[in-house]
């Protein structure tokens, strides 16, 4: 599934470009994707498009407030990928919408091990749905990473 993220980053410039569901799955077929794997990535893709589209937190957070996690979270989300979303979140890339997008997206992968590389694909996947300009350290830091030995190679490194 996470190949299939990586595709679409690297061949539609702005998310608006992607084909619908149906094209997109014939395109990705043709590609030489697997219908699971096809299947996973345009539920997933169906559930970041319906929360981008949901309407921001009733309520900004102070600029000193503390994120708290909740337990379900905390398992789902270790040390590693708390703290490179707290880094983004520092940093001005991430605001208190995407960052709650960014948490909610990766909790609803199911039947996968969330590492580090599979979060960092989600953020920038996140980044591309709402069209966010990336400056280009924070581009490679998000096309940069170990890739996990269960995985088939991406193009990341």
């Amino acid at each position: 599934m996470f190949d299939i993220l990586v595709y679409l980053f690297e061949n539609y410039v702005h998310a608006d470009a992607c084909p619908e569901s149906d094209q997109l799955a014939r395109k990705l077929s043709a590609a030489g994707f697997e219908d699971e794997e096809i299947s996973e990535a345009l539920a997933w893709l169906s559930g970041l498009r319906a929360g981008a589209s949901s309407p921001p937190l009733l309520r900004r957070p102070a600029p000193d407030s503390v994120r708290i996690f909740a337990p379900r979270e905390e398992s789902g989300l270790d040390g590693e990928c708390r703290g490179f979303l707290l880094f983004l979140e520092s940093a001005g890339i991430l605001d208190a919408t995407m960052r709650e997008l960014i948490i909610e997206r990766a909790l609803a992968l199911n039947g996968f091990t969330l590492t580090l590389h599979r979060f960092k694909i989600i953020v920038l996947m996140i980044l591309w749905q709402q069209d966010q300009t990336l400056d280009t350290l924070i581009l490679d830091e998000l096309l940069t990473g170990e890739d996990d030995p269960d995985d088939s190679p991406t193009l990341l490194h």
